[in-house]
């Protein structure tokens, strides 16, 4: 099974550069990894001290562990963080992130590169967040005595690790000194391959960071009028898909506004909303104007990174994704300020969304005529708008912790050697 691995990783690679010949984000995942061993060598030069190494594969698994590593910067200010992803999407827009003192790529899971890898930065503790699962990194974080700790992971009962032919994925998990899973079953599906006893049902480190969003995030001085303007949509991380039932709703309903972040923004992507929607302003033309524009229903988010604030001026939230294979996007983005989320009906893998939906503040829509019925449910009866959106801001609050969990269960790998 190694040898499989080997050959996929290979593989992946190979795929990846002939990508690059055309894909914008396949050549920026060669270009970054490029000379990293000196790259990464020089900037730790100067590094004394314990460090800790965070991975997370993009930005949605940044989000959930950020909560953890910011709270090991406030226990350890003295630390020296190194902080990876996999993706260029996370490091793109992460990389400046000032709670790291070293953002970089994650080399290729080969042996060499982590032998080299873990010889550079030279740990005193690795955190990997959710789904990270790479053999030869593990194999050597072990060989050499440095614990690492698995957090918010969540397992179900299809994956290789609970298989009878999977003693090369379980080897993975047990290699981790502890492995903070979300809920009940991921923890009886590790307990039921003996390790119980690495195990700690801690909850899902989100509810903290969208909490902690929540409760730092100012108004937006262009969409202040909005709170007094009527009902607003919010729909965010959307696809085509989405879109599709967004724009036929919307446009029979002048009475109201659309704030729309598509999970795209590419000139094509932002072209073609533009021409689809009713009455649309770009966010970057918006801010540019002296005075506040309210000439607009549909408000088309062409940046990141404003998207969990935006959600505070909605009445009801869209979140897309649940019409594509990679599922929703982050729903308590949304269900901490307190409306009814909407999505798609491919949203198995979040385990958020199936609680909200059975507490009765999310609703999953199966296409136009059904996204048509929730709506106009949900704003023309205050009763029930309220009472959804009472469920979503009590399940977030209810939820969260999972931060003090974490930091609990490793307060004892934080200690200083020095």
């Amino acid at each position: 099974m190694r040898l499989l691995y080997d050959i996929s990783i290979q593989g992946y690679r190979l795929l990846i550069l002939i990508a690059s010949l055309w894909n914008r984000k396949a050549r920026a995942w060669i270009e970054g990894r490029r000379g990293w061993r000196n790259k990464l060598a020089t900037r730790l030069v100067k590094a004394g001290g314990d460090r800790l190494w965070m991975h997370c594969a993009s930005v949605g698994e940044f989000e959930q562990g950020r909560p953890v590593l910011e709270a090991i910067r406030s226990a350890r200010p003295d630390m020296t963080i190194v902080l990876t992803f996999f993706s260029p999407s996370g490091y793109e827009l992460r990389k400046d992130y000032p709670g790291a003192d070293i953002v970089a790529y994650m080399p290729l899971d080969t042996p060499g590169n982590a032998e080299d890898f873990v010889s550079i930065v030279r740990p005193h503790l690795a955190i990997f967040i959710k789904y990270e699962h790479w053999y030869h990194h593990l194999e050597v974080l072990e060989k050499r005595g440095i614990p690492s700790v698995l957090v918010s992971a969540i397992f179900r009962p299809g994956q290789p690790f609970f298989k009878p032919w999977g003693g090369f994925w379980r080897r993975m998990l047990k290699r981790h000194a502890l492995i903070f899973v979300q809920d009940q079953g991921s923890g009886s599906l590790l307990s039921g391959i003996g390790l119980e006893e690495r195990v700690s049902i801690a909850g899902d480190t989100r509810f903290d960071r969208v909490c902690s969003v929540a409760a730092g995030s100012g108004e937006i001085k262009e969409l202040r009028f909005l709170k007094d303007s009527g009902q607003v949509i919010v729909a965010g991380s959307t696809w085509p898909d989405d879109e599709r039932l967004l724009k036929a709703y919307v446009s029979r309903r002048p009475d109201l506004r659309l704030i729309i972040a598509p999970h795209e923004i590419s000139a094509t992507r932002l072209a073609a909303i533009t021409e689809a929607f009713p009455k649309v302003r770009r966010w970057s033309e918006l801010v540019a104007n002296i005075q506040v524009d309210e000439d607009w229903q549909t408000l088309l988010i062409d940046n990141i990174g404003l998207l969990s604030r935006l959600y505070r001026y909605g009445t009801v939230a869209y979140v897309g994704g649940g019409f594509h294979r990679a599922g929703i996007h982050n729903i308590l983005e949304a269900a901490i300020y307190g409306m009814p989320v909407l999505f798609g009906p491919t949203h198995h893998k979040a385990r958020e969304a199936g609680e909200l939906k059975q507490r009765g503040g999310a609703f999953v829509v199966s296409g136009a005529s059904d996204l048509e019925r929730t709506l106009n449910k949900l704003l023309a009866d205050a009763g029930a708008l309220a009472a959804a959106g009472r469920a979503s801001g009590d399940y977030v609050r209810a939820e969260a912790g999972a931060t003090t969990a974490v930091m609990e269960g490793i307060q004892g790998y934080l200690r200083s050697t020095s």
